[in-house]
């Protein structure tokens, strides 16, 4: 089958998460036979803003991901060319609502099974955006967690609504035990709004400087207060981190830790986003700030370490340190479940049922086996 997968991009993970998981999922379906292509916007905010910072960003995205295909499009893009022979059609929730519209209409005079993709929590911080989309033509709705699937069928948003978490592209993300641990921690995300920045200071920055420990921190949209907290703590910033790279960042450290966003904690518990697939996928012992595994996706306290307060974080990440074997439990345990249970040929499997279940015609349900 052909999926076509409009996405805010696919050669940029510059403040965008998503990126390892779509790479992820893509692989995975040329792994299956299938063919997938990814449309973005050529002037797409993250694309923009990493092709400032590397404005060689697309010759080392092909470099890194030769198999995978991106076109990007502008005002005169033909769309309508582009999906005529498409199976599925997955559209991101970042896609200009016209343009959604627009492929909406296409919809209605094609055969191809249109879905829409949301991996954010603009469903509760910012409602009516999400109201607003277009999906009456779309035949169903990814949601990657179940708290936001129910937000959608509360809300009446789509015609049906399924539960598509992400996950770890383990031929990417996977330990490196040939890369000595030189450092203590590392975490690895990006500042961002002020969703999370008491948060940080309490379940990072606090612990990490009373610890005493050789930390560092990456990613971007920091801004100079946060810099100037990081700077006093002696955390070292590196700024913005590929994702193909992550996995040796975290290859050379001891442990990380996790801190979602309020969000995720409060209107939409049971999501970790990606950062927890990531680490565990690469056998970095992990310890959390709080957050609800509603769906069981993990085995807390065997997989990673919850933290309820800065205190509990601080003796934790001293745990882990100090006792080589919790640390090498911990790191095992969370890999096992990611193997078991979370990796993207796993995802890939989820999304083939989908198309099973909504095919609008036997010839893609057929293929879809």
């Amino acid at each position: 089958m052909k999926f076509l997968f409009y996405t805010h991009s696919l050669v940029s993970d510059w403040n965008h998460g998503n990126a390892h998981f779509l790479r992820g999922v893509m692989r995975e379906l040329i792994a299956a036979g299938h063919d997938p292509l990814a449309l973005e916007p050529e002037e797409g905010w993250s694309r923009a803003n990493l092709k400032r910072q590397r404005p060689d960003a697309e010759a080392v995205f092909a470099a890194q991901f030769p198999e995978l295909r991106s076109i990007s499009y502008g005002a005169g893009f033909d769309h309508a060319s582009a999906l005529t022979d498409a199976d599925v059609v997955i559209v991101h929730e970042w896609t200009d609502p016209d343009l959604m519209r627009r492929i909406g209409r296409l919809r209605r005079e094609s055969e191809f099974l249109l879905l829409f993709h949301d991996t954010h929590h603009r469903a509760v911080s910012s409602e009516a955006e999400i109201e607003a989309m277009p999906l009456e033509d779309y035949d169903g709705v990814l949601a990657f967690g179940e708290a936001l699937r129910e937000r959608y069928l509360a809300r009446g948003w789509g015609r049906q609504v399924f539960t598509w978490h992400e996950a770890a592209d383990v031929a990417l993300f996977r330990p490196h035990p040939e890369i000595a641990r030189e450092d203590d921690l590392v975490w690895i995300g990006n500042w961002g709004d002020g969703e999370r920045s008491e948060e940080l200071d309490r379940f990072l920055i606090g612990p990490v400087e009373r610890l005493g420990l050789r930390a560092h921190v990456c990613g971007v949209r920091y801004p100079d207060t946060a810099l100037e907290q990081l700077q006093r703590a002696g955390i070292a910033y590196g700024g913005w981190l590929a994702n193909a790279d992550v996995p040796r960042v975290f290859a050379r450290n001891r442990v990380t830790v996790h801190v979602p966003r309020r969000p995720y904690v409060e209107a939409l518990p049971g999501i970790p986003t990606i950062r927890p697939f990531e680490a565990l996928a690469c056998g970095i012992p992990l310890v959390s700030a709080p957050w609800e595994d509603r769906e069981g996706l993990f085995r807390p306290g065997t997989d990673f370490l919850f933290a309820a307060d800065g205190a509990e974080m601080e003796r934790q990440i001293g745990q882990v340190l100090a006792d080589a074997d919790l640390a090498g439990e911990l790191a095992r345990n969370g890999l096992e479940t990611i193997r078991a249970r979370h990796t993207c040929r796993h995802r890939v499997e989820e999304l083939l049922s989908i198309v099973r279940e909504l095919a609008p015609t036997r010839s893609i349900a057929e293929v879809a086996t």
